[in-house]
């Protein structure tokens, strides 16, 4: 971890100071590019640089990753520009997550892009050389994800910034973005190390790689590949599930054998605001309908359970369900939780905070000032990736039915029956990936590329008592893809605009 936070100054220097632009990352301060790119130290300041791109809002800093889950059926957020997705009433100008994810993701990609660019000028040793690029050409890859993910297509940038030219550039489709970042991931695999060590914590590995691949072929709708580069990382036994789910995001077990790849936080220099958001400010309100997917402890759902009590709902659930969330009458924080401690629908999120159940912390975390690194990939993600994957590939096989067996053992649950048709597990896979992932922000890529959103977000949502919150829209022949934002379009006249947002 060192190595990712030493040589701030030299980080400074080569950041950009982007103002309003998008792609206005020139230097500013005392070293040029003429004068910058001549040892190591430089080369590696620049690499970490990219790293910390990572942490801005928009991609994985702030609260966006645990904010997602309010525009999903899992959570609510009672005024926030989420909320606005949430309800279908956002554009290209009203929702500044839209622009601030447009913008960091170009930030991470100048920064990359710039490294590339430069580091064959440096005398160093090639082959850290060649893993430093390797390092800028996986990020670039992740930095671009979101650009192909959420908007369906921007410009494809693969030169160091230079506002001037690159303000005039079209859009490119999914498809060039799409061959793009999986060319990155394949000429990356060959200089990054199996796995991290010393004061490379933190940093990208084959297994990261790899498994990113898997998400991105995954969410192309390339089943095959995806499993193929899933098994990958299931077959190089690099990673395993850490046993203890509730333990898993503590923080004095950061770097576990289940943590494939994450964004480095550190107090006080890189912080971010989850904690305060889903405790104290109840930001992320969990909602009923994920509250009540929780199976029983017999592995069936709570409609079909005789385990099930519904004068004492939250007892013989699924154990994630208050490792995951705090309910009524439960332990967090080293006391009960009271009616009305979370006001907005009676639930709170657990996950991504720093406080325990049996524990009563000191003080309150204050607002942004959580170092709780975020988990981008984890293993148990990786074996639900295969199974879903695999089970669209072929149907059900033996494999996928080990996957999950892993994943429902950790989490003290019986397995999955067998013998289900190819419809019937994908129900089941769908189903575990959301509690398994619960609270984590993947579901809102879920059910947009399941094409579920439509139905599932089309809907009045509810509290605990049943009083009504919102209303919520989802707009089929608009809403699967974001607006680019009207401030990159001011910018760039020659950006089209996503059907039916207007300009």
């Amino acid at each position: 971890m060192q190595r990712y936070y030493n040589l701030l100054f030299l980080i400074v220097v080569i950041t950009s100071s982007c103002g309003d632009r998008f792609l206005d990352v020139t230097p500013t301060d005392r070293f040029t590019t003429d004068t910058y790119w001549k040892t190591r130290e430089h080369a590696e300041a620049a690499l970490n640089a990219t790293y910390a791109a990572l942490l801005q809002t928009g991609l994985y800093g702030g609260n966006t990753p645990v904010m997602l889950e309010t525009i999903t059926p899992n959570a609510y957020s009672y005024s926030s520009d989420y909320n606005k997705i949430a309800e279908g009433i956002h554009d290209a100008a009203n929702a500044s997550i839209v622009n601030t994810t447009w913008k960091s993701a170009y930030t991470g990609i100048g920064r990359a892009n710039n490294l590339l660019a430069h580091i064959d000028a440096i005398s160093m040793d090639s082959t850290l050389k060649q893993q430093y690029k390797a390092e800028a050409k996986f990020l670039r890859a992740v930095f671009y994800f979101p650009l192909w993910n959420l908007f369906g297509g921007a410009p494809l940038i693969l030169d160091p910034p230079d506002f001037a030219t690159q303000s005039t550039l079209p859009r490119n489709d999914t498809t060039a973005l799409l061959t793009q970042i999986l060319k990155d991931l394949d000429e990356s695999l060959a200089a990054l190390p199996a796995a991290p060590s010393g004061n490379d914590k933190g940093h990208a590995t084959k297994g990261a790689a790899l498994a990113f691949k898997a998400k991105v072929l995954l969410y192309a709708g390339r089943y095959q590949e995806a499993a193929d580069a899933a098994r990958t990382v299931i077959n190089s036994k690099v990673f395993s599930l850490y046993p203890d789910y509730r333990a898993l995001f503590y923080l004095e077990n950061e770097g576990n054998t289940e943590v494939i790849f994450d964004a480095q936080f550190k107090s006080p220099e890189f912080t971010h605001g989850m904690d305060i958001a889903l405790d104290e400010y109840n930001s992320v309100a969990p909602l009923p309908d994920v509250i009540n997917d929780y199976y029983a402890i017999d592995g069936k759902p709570i409609s079909m359970s005789a385990k099930y009590d519904a004068a004492h709902p939250y007892e013989n659930r699924d154990p994630r369900l208050q490792q995951t969330y705090t309910v009524i009458g439960s332990q967090y924080k080293g006391a009960i939780v009271k009616e009305g401690q979370y006001p907005r629908t009676g639930y709170g999120q657990k996950k991504y905070t720093v406080y325990k159940d049996n524990v009563k912390p000191p003080a309150t975390i204050a607002d942004g000032q959580s170092e709780l690194n975020y988990i981008i990939l984890r293993y148990a993600d990786v074996l639900l990736m295969y199974a879903e994957a695999q089970n669209e590939a072929t149907g059900p096989d033996a494999s996928i039915y080990s996957a999950l067996h892993e994943i429902r053992f950790r989490a003290g649950m019986p397995d999955i029956s067998t013998g289900l048709s190819k419809e019937l597990l994908r129900t089941e896979i769908r189903h575990e990936r959301r509690i398994e992932l619960a609270g984590e922000g993947l579901y809102y890529f879920d059910i947009r590329r399941w094409k579920t959103a439509a139905a599932l977000m089309t809907t009045d949502i509810y509290n605990y008592k049943g009083e009504r919150l919102d209303t919520r829209t989802f707009n089929p022949l608009r809403d699967y893809l974001w607006p680019v934002p009207s401030i990159a379009i001011q910018e760039n006249p020659q950006l089209t605009q996503n059907n039916n947002y207007g300009k």
